[in-house]
């Protein structure tokens, strides 16, 4: 299946368990889809960012594979239609080199040793070989083989063998008598002639190394004799003398001409418009691509950009610019599947936007699966109701409506499980604090906003612990005024929320952050802990709030 029809179903940056879980069960319900309509696309799962322990354990649970992941979504190299010139080996011809390209109507061969890329060989390089080389020891100094020899001018090799190579010698051609021949043949040399039974003899006797019989001449047996004893190979071609002069040249290995310093090649990798520049400075048609092992893949020219296509995506729970996968600017946006508040995202053509107040994604993508009339296997099963566990804190966030506790209900018996034991695994691996950096913690879990001109970041952390999320307080607060620097936010914001208590201490960092969270909540201006009652969501109770007050 091509490419061109790949749709990435992706979750935001930094995603949780809810972001992982819905796509991998909305690719499902899509390719599923597509099998009974015969569409022909394909729906992969993806991620825009590393897989934090709480899905981790969900994944591993449900023996479930880690979606693709895609940190940056612009067209690829991968993405043109990259042309699948074979590739040829260093020892053919100038001619068979020609004949190939003439008859692929291109100007460029990759030349391969081990499906490595040696060099290129280009129209312009043959006619160079042509028009430019008056050296008559081209021949052996290229270290032309005899099979291309005989090859390029049809010939025959009727004394000798096809094995080795003219490696030493001039090429000439015996248009004198034998008594002048002997003032010009050298030992080793290659001697195009005739029919003239003196002129072979003479060439023999100067210890030739192969003559060229022309016009299909018969060879006596004398000769063919005295060939063997001094070692000479003899070569009959149907053609003239004149047209066999022209065509030995084109016999010589493409080696000898090829180009091998610096070579612009591509890695399928590369991303588009990085290489536009480059193409568009450098005088060649093709370029050359090859794979991240170094394996030659193809060949691609500027014409290829015109056929461009953008990949295609499919976000889910998100809407936000700030929290989609970088560069999706450049990508075919085909739906939104979301629960959050509206975004800013804008895109070309109008979409299918899905977007409910529920608590969680799954909970959308369980209602399509049964408006679809799609089954829910049990480890999709298992997924959607983990996802719902997750966002909502087991039902205790506000952000759970009736409607997600009784679809994670029907979830839970599909799969198999018990909903308070898979919350608490859940929770515990989420808030394990082992091996985990300050950087970790922070952005594990972390979205930004954009209100107006200002720009702020929110983590969240959920444990069911006090102690580990004291620990969490300590190696956060330190760090957070990095995150300003690093992310390019104005204000960062970390909940600590204690899932049993279900309240939230708030870590504050950036200009008037403290100040515009206590003028949001109505706290004490003396306040030293930021404790927020009640407060267990981000998405529900933290940011209209602070959205609210920022917008006064």
């Amino acid at each position: 299946m091509s490419k061109k029809n790949n749709v990435y179903v992706i979750g935001h940056k930094n995603p949780d368990t809810d972001s992982i879980c819905s796509a991998i069960s909305y690719a499902y319900l899509k390719n599923e889809l597509s099998q009974k309509q015969e569409e022909g696309a394909k729906y992969i799962p993806t991620r825009a960012g590393h897989i934090n322990e709480e899905t981790q354990y969900v994944l591993k649970y449900f023996e479930q594979e880690a979606p693709l992941y895609v940190n940056d979504i612009r067209p690829q190299v991968t993405d043109i239609e990259i042309r699948k010139t074979a590739g040829i080996e260093a020892g053919l011809s100038l001619k068979k080199a020609w004949d190939i390209m003439r008859g692929a109507r291109i100007v460029s061969l990759p030349i391969l040793e081990d499906e490595k890329l040696a060099g290129i060989i280009t129209v312009s390089d043959i006619a160079y070989s042509d028009m430019d080389v008056y050296d008559n020891m081209i021949l052996s100094k290229a270290g032309t083989s005899y099979k291309n020899i005989v090859e390029t001018i049809d010939g025959e090799m009727i004394v000798g063998d096809l094995d080795g190579e003219f490696e030493e010698g001039h090429v000439l051609i015996a248009a004198a008598n034998p008594d002048m021949m002997e003032g010009y043949i050298e030992p080793q040399d290659m001697v195009i002639l005739g029919n003239r039974y003196e002129s072979q003899l003479c060439a023999i006797e100067m210890d030739a190394q192969c003559i060229v019989v022309c016009m299909g001449a018969t060879v006596s047996k004398t000769i063919r004799k005295m060939a063997k004893e001094h070692g000479c190979r003899i070569i009959v071609s149907p053609y003239d003398t004149y047209t066999v002069a022209r065509l030995i040249n084109h016999s010589m290995p493409v080696r000898y001409f090829m180009t091998t310093d610096n070579l612009i090649t591509f890695h399928t990798t590369d991303y588009v418009d990085d290489i536009q520049e480059i193409m568009a400075k450098r005088r060649f048609r093709d370029f050359p691509i090859t794979d991240n092992q170094g394996n030659y893949v193809g060949m691609i020219s500027r014409r290829n950009l015109l056929d461009l296509e953008r990949k295609k995506l499919i976000l889910v729970d998100h809407n936000e610019k700030a929290q989609a996968v970088d560069g999706f600017e450049e990508a075919e946006i085909l739906e939104i599947i979301d629960h959050h508040r509206l975004g800013n995202i804008e895109t070309n053509s109008p979409v299918y936007f899905r977007n409910q107040p529920v608590g969680c994604t799954a909970t959308i993508v369980y209602q399509m699966y049964k408006e679809n009339d799609v089954e829910i296997k049990p480890t999709i099963a298992g997924l959607l109701c983990s996802a719902i566990i997750s966002d909502t804190l087991l039902f205790r966030s506000p952000t759970c409506t009736p409607l997600d506790e009784k679809i994670a209900k029907k979830l839970a018996k599909i799969a198999g499980i018990n909903l308070e034991e898979q919350a608490q695994a859940m929770f515990k691996a989420g808030s394990s604090l082992a091996g985990k950096t300050a950087e970790d913690i922070c952005f594990q879990d972390f979205k930004q906003f954009t209100v107006n001109d200002m720009v702020f970041g929110v983590g969240q952390l959920n444990s069911m612990s006090k102690e580990e999320l004291q620990k969490v307080k300590e190696m956060l607060t330190p760090y957070l005024p990095k995150v300003l620097e690093k992310n390019g936010v104005q204000m960062v914001f970390f909940m600590l929320t204690d899932i049993l208590d279900e309240s939230t201490e708030l870590l504050c960092c950036g200009a008037r952050a403290k100040e515009y969270i206590i003028d949001a909540f109505d706290l004490k201006e003396n306040t030293e802990k930021m404790i927020l009652k009640g407060v267990v969501s981000r998405k529900k109770q933290l940011i209209p709030t602070l959205v609210s007050e920022l917008q006064q």
